[in-house]
């Protein structure tokens, strides 16, 4: 929002405070200002000048020798290059010495040997944006009016040394996106009255309701339509000064009745619209949502197509306007209209969002609808615009309104207790002192004792709950006058939880390993929510997604990673290893909100070890994925709870996946990606895992225990197992520890044969197992024992044979 200093004094006194000033007063009370702005800073002597005189130059065709009276004694020779210069025209003249934008200073020269003493200016050359130009002088030097005083300050009567502020405002402050919603802030920080325009004017006999009728359909859309109908008017520009305070506001001037319903938009925050009446073709509006199928061309000269959903205006026939966002062509006010409709209406936030949205076109109007306009000036507007469309374009105002009005518009009745304001704010206000706030604020408040009764005006729609009018009292008594204090209650000194220690100790384990962070979208597509799943689901659709690429939440991170892995793939970074620890979303049966599930998971792929100098070099494997797991599942104090097994998981290679338990939960699998999907995504050989890490955040870690190095020797007995193809290590690994019984210490399997001297079907594993007693030298027979009862265990378990 961008506000003119010299316009807001319009409506209060800012006497005696600069345009800083109150740029930091309205900082602190809670709207950042984000700069102030002075368009034609710099810029030194440039006056209205008259032509006198207009003649091509001898020696160029697209000069011209123009005599200038400058108000000195005598007129001035410029040579001037613009081709809409004229005699008899009032034009910005930069004398010689003046100074232009860009520190651009103008000296006396000769333009093909005639004498140049200054330069006719175009708004583009004293420091008016381009797309803020009237169409008309776009493309050459801006004619003042004729009634101009010749000699004075061109910038001056432009008020181009004005200080434009720019706000900084937050969705809930509709109301200062107007200029008197920016003069209540303003006259509540300095205390000062706001001053609010006159819209007086005469009315003809003849009556509005004679000439237009009004119907809506859409009650719930559009609870108020105003229309008003001005006659005979005559188009043409609007005063100089309405144009430069539509320029400082971002607004392109158009003609006198567009810029008046521009200016009035401005003033209130309250959009309007003009419709030329003859063009309108019926003597009805009637506001319904749109047909299925049916088109509009808009005021863009593009034809749109509109949905049910869309509320327009229409002539009872068809539509003239998309309510709020754009009219339409077949309306519009042209250099030939005489008779305007206009219209001030107020439309339901959310419907004129999604239109917005729709058709991708936002506007002034559309930004001020989207967050809410006051009721109470849909009239108040519509009475100014017609008060300056009499004045401005001589129109004659039919008396009444043709209205729709079934909003209400009764204050928000709100209740406070003084004690709570002070609690929350750790103040100690006083009931008058909090009512004269609210008075500055122009609400109006009473008291009943500490309870404080509050009238929350229907400008003010963000003020909605208790807290609310705690913010109203907190930001105008001044945040920086608010005292510090120190609780005075026990607090307890600040630490990381559990899940947050694990959480870091994860991060920390993995980076040391050589992974690196990824943090990517939580969101993905169809194709892509369910893949490597560890609970398949359905996914989690959002409800307003912003492309179909981003329509889920996701189920699992490893489709994320392996985005990340091609496309670094594609950048010819060859080795990668990436981790990310974060959420998946679960749908859960008779909850509206989905579960959220912490997981980690990584990827790997390329070369995971290289010394050129040594000549070591380690691909990337399952085993090294595999041993970075086992390392964290050590530094977590949960590897003993942790067994795998083979997995058999979707889009993995079957042969190459092991799926992880804790205790007898599967919390996760460790595995390659399966090759199709590499090719799929144009990956190497890669290899991935994925953990869900509730059971291990909820697993509590027995308190650190030391024992003592054994001082007796430990006996080491190795064995080979004949066992059948499909008998896994693990398992056999596991029947051991539990036969061994407290003697065996360890268990490693260290070989695996299935060459032609094995029996077909069969395979031999080659255990070492380590016996040991911590208080004394075990004796032969004693291992021996235990020792029979492991392979009486694998026989029987799992029909192992003792290798000859």
């Amino acid at each position: 929002m961008f506000v003119s200093y010299k316009w807001l004094q319009d409506y209060v006194d800012l006497s005696g405070i600069t345009p800083e000033d109150l740029a930091e007063k309205i900082t602190r009370s809670g709207i950042e200002v984000e700069g102030i702005e002075v368009p034609a800073e710099g810029v030194e002597n440039v006056v209205i000048g008259h032509v006198l005189s207009c003649e091509k130059h001898p020696e160029a065709d697209k000069l011209n020798i123009c005599l200038v009276d400058v108000g000195e004694e005598e007129p001035v020779q410029i040579i001037c290059g613009a081709a809409n210069v004229g005699a008899g025209q009032k034009v910005a003249v930069a004398k010689v010495g003046a100074v232009l934008p860009g520190n651009f200073k103008i000296k006396k020269a000769k333009l093909r040997g005639e004498a140049s003493n200054g330069m006719i200016c175009s708004l583009q050359e004293i420091g008016i944006e381009g797309k803020l130009v009237p169409k008309e002088f776009a493309e050459g030097i801006f004619n003042f009016p004729q009634d101009a005083p010749v000699g004075e300050d061109a910038i001056e009567a432009l008020m181009l040394n004005d200080s434009i502020l720019e706000l900084g405002l937050t969705p809930n402050r509709a109301d200062a996106m107007s200029l008197i919603g920016v003069a209540y802030e303003t006259g509540a920080i300095i205390d000062r009255p706001v001053k609010l325009p006159e819209s007086d004017y005469t009315s003809t006999v003849e009556k509005a309701s004679d000439v237009i009728t009004v119907e809506v359909e859409a009650k719930q859309e559009n609870p108020i339509y105003l229309a008003k109908v001005i006659k005979n008017i005559k188009i043409g520009p609007s005063p100089q000064w309405m144009q430069s305070r539509l320029i400082a506001a971002g607004i392109r001037p158009h003609n006198n009745v567009v810029d008046i319903t521009n200016y009035v938009l401005l003033e209130y925050g309250q959009p309007l619209h003009a419709f030329d009446l003859d063009r309108l073709k019926t003597n009805k509006i009637l506001v319904r949502l749109a047909k299925p199928g049916e088109k509009i061309e808009t005021l863009d000269d593009t034809v749109r197509e509109l949905l049910p959903h869309h509320l327009v205006i229409t002539n009872g026939e068809e539509p003239v306007a998309i309510a709020g966002v754009m009219g339409g062509a077949n309306t519009e006010v042209t250099g030939a209209t005489v008779n305007v409709l206009l219209e001030s209406a107020y439309f339901a936030s959310s419907s004129i969002r999604q239109t917005s949205k729709d058709h991708g076109l936002r506007s002034e109007a559309s930004s001020r609808y989207e967050k809410g306009v006051d009721p109470i000036r849909v009239e108040l507007a519509a009475e100014r615009a017609a008060q300056l469309l009499a004045l401005y374009a001589d129109g004659e105002v039919l008396s009444g309104t043709v209205a729709f009005d079934e909003q209400d518009k009764s204050e928000k009745q709100l209740t406070i207790e003084l004690e709570k304001i002070n609690r929350v704010l750790g103040m100690s206000l006083k009931t008058e002192e909090v009512l004269d706030l609210f008075r500055r604020l122009q609400i109006n408040a009473h008291a009943d004792g500490e309870t404080i009764y509050v009238s929350a005006p229907t400008r003010r729609g963000d003020l909605v709950i208790e807290e609310d009018l705690i913010e109203e009292v907190a930001r105008l008594y001044g945040y920086d006058h608010i005292p510090m204090t120190l609780p005075v209650h026990e607090t307890n000194p600040g630490g990381l939880s559990v899940r947050q220690q694990k959480r870091r100790l994860i991060r920390q384990v993995l980076e040391g390993a050589g992974l690196m962070q990824a943090v990517t979208y939580s969101l993905t597509n169809d194709s892509k929510a369910g893949e490597f799943a560890l609970d398949v689901r359905e996914p989690v659709k959002l409800m307003m997604p912003m492309s179909e690429e981003r329509s889920n939440l996701r189920l699992s991170i490893v489709p994320q990673l392996l985005e990340s892995v091609s496309y670094n793939l594609a950048r010819q970074q060859d080795s990668i290893a990436f981790y990310e620890t974060g959420s998946v979303f679960l749908k859960e049966e008779g909850h509206e909100l989905p579960k959220e599930d912490e997981h980690v998971a990584g990827a790997i792929t390329g070369l995971w070890h290289f010394h050129a100098w040594q000549g070591e070099k380690k691909q990337a494997d399952f085993y090294v994925l595999k041993g970075i797991l086992d390392s964290l599942f050590e530094r977590l104090g949960v590897a003993s709870c942790i067994r795998y097994e083979k997995g058999n998981e979707n889009d993995l290679h079957p042969g190459r996946t092991a799926a992880i338990y804790f205790n007898d939960e599967k919390i996760g699998y460790v595995g390659q990606v399966h090759p199709s999907k590499e090719k799929e995504l144009d990956l190497k050989e890669t290899y991935v895992f994925e953990v869900k890490l509730e059971a291990v955040y909820a697993y509590g870690q027995a308190p650190l225990q030391y024992t003592a190095i054994p001082r007796y020797p430990s006996i080491t007995r190795d064995i080979a197992l004949v066992v059948d193809r499909e008998v896994q290590g693990g398992e056999l690994e596991r029947i051991i520890k539990e036969a061994g019984g407290s003697l065996l210490k360890s268990v490693k399997l260290f070989d695996l044969y299935e060459g032609d001297k094995m029996e077909e079907g069969k395979k031999s594993l080659a255990f070492s197992l380590n016996y040991m007693d911590p208080s004394r030298t075990l004796i032969d027979e004693e291992v021996v024992k235990a020792h029979d009862k492991v392979l009486k265990a694998v026989k029987e378990e799992a029909g192992a044979d003792l290798r000859g």
